[in-house]
């Protein structure tokens, strides 16, 4: 099993995590652990936040760029991690 894989379900087995999703630099899901209609709504969705939040902290200091992503909602808390070629996001109930 690669590092990667290793990885990914070390933090599938954190107590909490719903789902992990791990998309291409142009939000395409290329790994999930969730179905086919939530992996594209969310990739999708946080691909364009995340370019959205990359651009505004290059906007305060071009020097800068953003290195994680997290948004905590009434149901979920959802971390977004964007490298260069991929982003990760993992989705998880907050209050387990």
């Amino acid at each position: 099993m690669s590092e990667v894989e290793e990885t990914l379900k070390r933090i599938q087995t954190h107590k909490g995590v719903i789902g992990t999703i791990v998309a291409n630099a142009e939000g395409i899901p290329i790994r999930t652990t969730l179905d086919n209609s939530t992996t594209v709504q969310y990739a999708g969705l946080l691909h364009q936040l995340t370019m959205k939040a990359r651009s505004t902290v290059r906007d305060i200091d071009p020097q800068n760029d953003l290195t994680f992503l997290r948004i905590r909602s009434k149901k979920h808390e959802i971390m977004v991690a964007p490298e260069k070629e991929y982003l990760l996001i993992v989705i998880q109930n907050p209050s387990e």
